[in-house]
């Protein structure tokens, strides 16, 4: 019987930082106004010509392989959680092998949008349980400012999401005492269109009917969110997959030392602190710096958690996420 242990991690954003004074130049909003809402100050967005998906997160992934004091060649495995990859096809797991020059390793893509990196973590996890692989690759990486409605008609969802990459080196542990305690996922479809994208795509609207349509005012191929009816549902999913892994090892609130929730909007992760009495120490939050970066929020959360000390061995350190599908989940880890 194995554990999976994560033994490195890395993070990179791009250099252009972007305040929410520099949005109210573009649109009709202001520092207040975003700040009241989400907790964001800034956020990171990619720079044309350098930053891609992908690019994040190789240059996410070789800070956690050099980290994790292994050689590339050493992965087994990789996995990419993201909603906004390079190409329509193939997805960007492929790229990062080509990118790092690593063997012929598998390449698995994953896209649950916000909750992608617990998703991608709890798929590594049972990997290497099983047995099959010994080091995983693991990234979550977001180039959203690219795709965004950078117009007054947008904001309620331009503001609140920013680029980045993280990144994560998963490995066998004999010490089944450590590591990966267990991971729980759940969907719920039926409010898909709630928090979506729907073009392109096979189902509602095509590549070729956008480019005959000609329609500036065609918003379907813009992110549409419901704010109110997804922070309704996201503060009661978090709170029940939390408890479901606690539970599940015999833990309580309490025994939490470090939480790092999906940094989708700061008036959550303060709900759900509030909820289960934890004090300022035990959550981890730095959206007011990047805002919303979907699959990369956890991992780059959960590697300044780490750069800054704030995650110790023996810690009880608890992941979760909420997102478009609806998709949520949790990862406990003993570190």
């Amino acid at each position: 019987m194995y554990n999976s242990k994560i033994i490195g991690l890395g993070h990179y954003v791009p250099d252009n930082v972007v305040t929410n004074d520099d949005l109210s130049k573009l649109m009709d909003t202001s520092d207040e106004w975003i700040q009241e809402r989400t907790g964001i100050k800034e956020r990171r967005h990619g720079i044309k010509g350098k930053d891609t998906t992908t690019t994040m997160g190789v240059e996410a992934a070789k800070v956690a392989i050099e980290r994790a004091g292994i050689d590339k060649d050493d992965i087994d495995f990789i996995i990419f959680a993201t909603l906004s990859p390079d190409y329509y096809f193939p997805g960007p797991g492929v790229l990062v092998q080509r990118d790092l020059d690593i063997k012929t390793v598998g390449a698995l893509d994953v896209r649950n949008q916000c909750s992608g990196f617990v998703y991608a973590l709890s798929v590594a996890d049972q990997y290497i349980k099983s047995g099959m692989y010994q080091n995983i690759l693991v990234i979550g990486s977001e180039l959203h400012s690219y795709g965004l409605d950078m117009t007054t008609r947008g904001r309620g969802v331009s503001v609140i999401f920013g680029d980045g990459a993280g990144a994560a080196v998963v490995s066998r542990e004999e010490d089944t005492s450590k590591g990966i305690l267990s991971s729980h996922l759940h969907s719920e479809g039926k409010h898909a269109e709630e928090l979506s994208l729907i073009a392109p795509g096979m189902g509602k609207r095509w590549v070729t009917d956008i480019i005959e349509d000609n329609d500036p005012n065609d918003e379907s191929y813009y992110p549409y969110m419901n704010g109110q009816f997804v922070f309704k549902n996201a503060v009661v999913r978090f709170s029940e997959v939390i408890m479901e892994g606690l539970q599940k090892n015999g833990l309580s609130p309490n025994d939490i030392d470090l939480l790092i929730p999906h940094q989708a909007n700061l008036r959550i992760a303060q709900f759900i602190q509030k909820k289960f009495k934890l004090s300022d120490d035990q959550v981890f939050n730095n959206i007011m710096h990047y805002g919303n970066t979907t699959a990369a929020s956890i991992p780059i959360a959960l590697t300044e958690a780490w750069e800054q000390e704030k995650v110790k061995e023996g810690d009880l350190v608890v992941l979760a996420a909420f997102g478009s599908g609806f998709t949520w989940g949790s990862v406990i880890i003993r570190w």
